[in-house]
């Protein structure tokens, strides 16, 4: 990556909707090499609807954990039938899970940040990582208005990193937006939203809020707004 290329995606892409953002990524990077990551929030699932508009093969994957909610994999089954998707899943390695379940225990995500980070270190950023590897791109849900941590995402980034190219079509969507497009084309969501969650995580991580709330004061609830990412989407 250059900062001479950079501006110039960045001037590509500049007027461009989250439909052509995402075809401009397909044609760009080819279709093997660009990939969108999917946690089935209602962003991703926006995307998934678009790219199968767009090319039904595109890849994608998912960060499975381990400790999901049961209604993210109701929903899962229902947008690979709705769209014939076979996800990729990336998926932690059963040893390092094993051994940080014995030494820390199941919930010490709870006695620290630094507990809470090894956990998602262990289930989230070494699974992606290796999925990554194999890309020059990856597409992701991020929006602005979701949370201080992520005021100033853009259509395209440099992940340094991962040392990938970072693209978020819905960059300057709002929540409404979202929802709109989402009930306008019927699109499979998490029915743990219509029970006052307004971001889905892991389980153990992610409860309810007031649709007053921040958006993801749900997440990690616990800690500081400034800490609220796992790692996937902080900065270098």
């Amino acid at each position: 990556m250059t900062e001479t290329k950079l501006a110039e995606y960045k001037q590509q892409l500049t007027g461009k909707d989250a439909s052509q953002i995402l075809a401009w990524s397909l044609s760009e990077f080819g279709p093997t090499r660009v990939i969108l990551a999917s946690s089935f929030s209602i962003e991703d699932q926006v995307l998934t609807h678009m790219l199968s508009l767009i090319n039904p093969s595109a890849r994608i994957f998912t960060l499975d954990t381990g400790r999901q909610f049961q209604e993210t994999y109701d929903v899962m089954q229902q947008t690979m039938a709705r769209y014939g998707i076979c996800y990729e899943l990336a998926v932690p390695a059963a040893e390092e899970v094993a051994t940080l379940v014995a030494e820390a225990g199941p919930n010490a995500m709870y006695r620290s940040l630094a507990d809470r980070e090894a956990c998602c270190a262990v289930r989230k950023m070494r699974p992606l990582a290796k999925i990554l590897a194999g890309v020059d791109a990856w597409i992701c849900g991020l929006r602005r208005d979701q949370a201080l941590t992520r005021r100033q995402t853009e259509s395209i980034e440099w992940d340094g990193r991962h040392g990938k190219y970072k693209i978020s079509p819905l960059a300057d969507w709002s929540e409404a937006d979202v929802w709109r497009y989402i009930k306008d084309h019927e699109v499979p969501y998490n029915a743990l939203y219509d029970r006052g969650f307004r971001s889905i995580g892991c389980a153990p991580c992610t409860r309810a809020t007031g649709c007053d709330a921040d958006i993801r004061s749900g997440r990690w609830w616990w800690e500081q707004p400034e800490h609220k990412e796992c790692g996937l989407h902080k900065k270098q």
